[in-house]
């Protein structure tokens, strides 16, 4: 049985920093890529970061390059994403995902206000 579990979302300033983790089993996690995508209230769930499994290269959404960084543990099964210098409009509820399936977790939020 498949299980995605987020974790360390929460309330930050803007210019803040979080670390999310997604911890998984059930699978062979160092065979497949992962994916973050957040939705905010209202709005369509996004890709926001992307890492293969294989060598561990990532891409990125333009909203977050250069702030958010995806990274992986193959030994933990668990994949991270680092958010730096947040902003409000990264305000949503993050999920992870094993890359093109169905599989998500249960989310986890994050809110960037002063």
């Amino acid at each position: 049985q498949v299980q995605l579990v987020e974790s360390g979302g929460g309330l930050v300033q803007p210019g803040g920093s979080l670390r999310l983790s997604c911890a998984t089993s059930g699978f062979t996690f160092s065979s497949y890529a992962m994916s973050w995508y957040r939705q905010a209230p209202g709005k369509e769930r996004d890709l926001v970061a992307f890492i293969r499994g294989a060598g561990g290269s990532t891409e990125y959404a333009d909203s977050v390059k250069g702030r958010f960084t995806i990274s992986r543990d193959n030994a933990k099964n668990t994949v991270y994403l680092q958010m730096n210098s947040l902003k409000p409009e990264d305000t949503a509820v993050y999920y992870c995902n094993i890359a093109g399936s169905s599989n998500w977790g249960q989310g986890t939020q994050v809110t960037v206000s002063s």
